[in-house]
C-alpha cells in the first residue's frame, strides 16, 4: 500500500467527525512509550511499574475531565467497545435479578448502539426505540413514557454523529430520576435503582461539557479517535456501584471488565488529547460556530433547494449536514474527493452499506423510524475541525457549483 509521505496542501478535510489528525502535543506525550518504556503495566519490575504509573496519570486525567473518580474509568479499544460494554454489561448483570430486562434508546443512535440493541432483541430482550422529532432531537417526556418497571437501561447519544444534534441529556436524566423515585425500591439493590442512564459521548468532548454529575449520567462512552488522539483507544465511565458484567474474558485488567494487556502509548495519548480538548473547547467552539453560520448562509444563498438536516441551534458547532434533492450522497462524496475535498455521506462505519442513512430516514418521517432515507433525500456531512478556515468553505461552494453544472450538461 502506498502512503503519501507529505500531505497535499491543497486538500480540504471536512470529515473531522469521522477521524481527527493526531495533535503534535499528543504525539509528544506518547513519545518513548513504544520504544523505551514499553513494559507491560501488569508486570512487577521497574519497567512495568513505570508503564503502570503512566496509565494511572492518564486515568486520573480522564476522570478529572469527567468530574469522576479514577476507579470509574475503564479503558477500551474505542467508542464501539465502550458502547457494547455498557449495553451488554448492564443487561447481563440485570438478568441475574430481573427476568425480562427492558432497554430504551432512540432511533438516531450510532450503529454501535443500534446494532448492539438488535443483538439484544435476538436474545429475547425487548428494546424500545423512541423516535426523534423532525429537528433530530428526542423529547425527554417521550423517553419517560417509554420507561417501565423492568427497564434497566436508557441509552441516548449526547451529540449525533451524523447531523450533530445535541440531545437534552440533563432533562432526560431528570426524567429518569423522577421515574426512579416513583418506582418501588428493589429489596435486592440498596445502593442504586434502575434504570441506569448511558450516553455515547464520542462526538462531545471537543465542544460540550462532560461533568457526569451535572449531566446525570451513569455510564459514558468516549473515543480518542475523535479528539485528535491516537486511534484504537477509548474509555467507558462507569459510576461507582453500577452493576455491570464483562463481555470479554481473560485477565483481571480494568477491574476484570476489560481484560487484555493495556496499550500504554495509546492510553497516554488519549489522556493527553482529552486534556488538550478542554483547554481549547470554548474558544474553538466559538470559532467554529461562526464558520458554521457562514457555511449555512452561503449554502442557502447559492443552493436554496437544499434541506438542512437537524436543528440549526441545538447542534455541534462543527457540523453542517445538508441534503441535495435528487443527488445521491455517494456521487457527491466521490466528486468532491476528486477535487481534493473530503466529506462523508453518513457515518464512516456504515459507509460500505448499500442503505442510506437511518438518521436522515428518522427525521424525514419514513415509515420505520430506523429505516434508511429515500435515495432522493440522502445527505452530505461537512464536519469542520481545528484546521478549517473560511477559505475552505468557499472552495466547497465553488466545487459543488462546478459539479452541479457539469451534471446538468451531462443530462441535457
Amino acid at each position: 500500500m502506498r502512503i503519501a509521505k507529505k500531505a497535499n496542501k491543497n486538500r480540504i478535510y471536512l470529515d473531522y467527525a469521522s477521524a481527527t489528525p493526531l495533535d503534535p502535543s499528543v504525539q509528544r506525550a506518547m513519545h518513548g512509550y513504544s520504544e523505551v518504556e514499553y513494559g507491560n503495566p501488569s508486570a512487577l519490575h521497574d519497567m512495568g511499574v513505570r508503564a503502570k504509573d503512566a496509565i494511572t496519570v492518564a486515568r486520573k486525567t480522564v476522570a478529572d475531565v469527567l468530574g469522576a473518580h479514577a476507579d470509574e474509568i475503564i479503558f477500551t479499544s474505542g467508542g464501539t467497545e465502550s458502547d457494547n460494554l455498557a449495553i451488554f454489561g448492564v443487561v447481563r448483570a440485570a438478568k441475574k435479578h430481573i427476568s425480562h430486562p427492558h432497554v430504551v434508546t432512540t432511533n438516531i443512535e450510532h450503529a454501535a448502539v443500534l446494532v448492539a440493541c438488535r443483538a439484544l432483541v435476538e436474545e429475547g430482550i425487548e428494546v424500545t426505540y423512541v423516535p426523534v422529532g423532525e429537528n433530530g432531537i428526542v423529547d425527554p417526556k417521550e423517553i419517560e413514557k417509554a420507561l417501565r418497571p423492568e427497564t434497566v437501561l436508557v441509552s441516548v447519544i449526547y451529540a449525533n454523529n451524523e447531523i450533530g444534534t445535541v440531545q437534552p441529556i440533563r432533562e432526560i436524566a431528570k426524567a429518569i430520576r423522577h421515574f426512579r423515585k416513583l418506582k418501588p425500591k428493589s429489596t435486592e439493590h440498596t445502593v442504586f435503582q434502575y434504570p441506569l442512564f448511558h450516553s455515547d459521548a464520542v462526538q462531545a468532548p471537543n465542544y460540550l461539557p462532560l461533568v457526569v454529575d451535572k449531566l446525570g449520567i451513569d455510564l459514558v462512552s468516549l473515543s480518542s479517535a475523535k479528539i485528535y488522539g491516537p486511534k484504537g483507544v477509548g474509555a467507558l465511565y462507569v459510576r461507582r456501584n453500577t452493576p455491570i458484567a464483562p463481555i470479554l474474558f481473560g485477565g483481571d485488567q480494568e477491574r476484570a471488565l476489560r481484560p487484555g494487556t493495556l496499550p500504554v502509548p495509546l492510553i497516554v495519548g488519549f489522556g493527553a488529547a482529552l486534556a488538550h480538548t478542554q483547554i481549547l473547547c470554548d474558544k474553538e467552539a466559538a470559532r467554529l460556530a461562526k464558520l458554521q453560520e457562514y457555511f449555512f448562509a452561503v449554502f442557502l444563498e447559492r443552493f436554496p433547494e437544499i434541506l438542512i438536516n437537524g436543528d440549526r441551534n441545538q447542534r455541534l458547532p462543527n457540523n453542517v449536514n445538508v441534503s441535495f434533492p435528487n443527488y445521491e450522497s455517494d456521487f457527491l462524496v466521490i466528486e468532491l474527493s476528486a477535487k481534493g475535498i473530503f466529506v462523508s455521506g453518513k457515518s464512516a462505519c456504515k459507509s460500505g452499506d448499500a442503505e442510506a442513512s437511518h438518521v436522515i430516514g428518522a427525521i424525514r418521517g419514513t415509515v420505520d423510524g430506523i429505516a434508511s432515507a429515500p435515495k432522493t433525500q440522502e445527505a452530505i456531512r461537512f464536519s469542520m475541525g481545528r484546521h478549517t478556515t473560511k477559505k475552505d468553505i468557499d472552495a466547497v461552494i465553488t466545487a459543488l457549483a462546478q459539479i452541479f453544472e457539469k451534471q446538468k450538461k451531462w443530462n441535457v
